[in-house]
């Protein structure tokens, strides 16, 4: 039922989607980018939706408040403390490796606002649990959206994250100028900080 309410939906918008569902894996983590805007997280459910992509996302603890909390759980949601970053990569490592086979998505910029870098916390959850990252994208420009490139993180930071900003060299987000550049804090030069 959720995969027709998402074709319906999207065909009403005239969006459409590209890529296919990630293969070869059940357990991943799920880079959600460009994050630009509120409507990047609908569009991006819907897609899971129809992909019948099983997923889980984390979000500021303030997002599973009362009256919205139980409908955030529901579609997935897993809160987590901003202020109290500490473990937290080791837990959501092992709730993936030792959860339910699905997604997790992790919004990589960390905030709808220009950043000057990513957060790394994708890589690194990916990298202790031993499993790949899978791309997931939003193009406003062509109103496409899907999940793409899925990779192995190496270890080798500069390396990986060139494949991830080829991925995203061509997708628009839906406010452009607060798509800040595909880098993480380890590949900022300390004169550039």
């Amino acid at each position: 039922m959720r995969r027709l309410i998402a074709i319906i939906v999207f065909r009403l918008w005239g969006w459409r989607p590209e890529g296919g569902p990630p293969e070869d894996a059940s357990r991943y983590v799920i880079v959600a980018a460009p994050h630009t805007s509120n409507w990047d997280f609908p569009l991006l459910i819907g897609f899971a939706w129809m992909y019948r992509v099983r997923i889980a996302w984390v979000g500021k603890q303030s997002l599973f408040r009362w009256p919205f909390g139980p409908f955030m759980r529901r579609l997935g949601g897993v809160a987590v403390r901003r202020d109290h970053p500490e473990g937290l990569v080791s837990q959501l490592a092992e709730s993936l490796k030792n959860g339910p086979p699905r997604g997790l998505v992790i919004p990589a910029e960390g905030s709808r606002a220009w950043r000057k870098n990513w957060k790394s916390g994708f890589y690194h959850v990916a990298r202790e649990a031993g499993l790949p990252v899978v791309l997931s994208f939003l193009d406003y420009k062509r109103r496409v959206g899907g999940f793409g490139l899925a990779f192995t993180p190496t270890g080798n930071i500069p390396l990986d994250m060139d494949a991830v900003r080829e991925f995203y060299s061509d997708k628009i987000a839906r406010y452009p100028e607060n798509f800040g550049p595909i880098r993480l804090a380890e590949e900022i030069v300390p004169a550039e900080s």
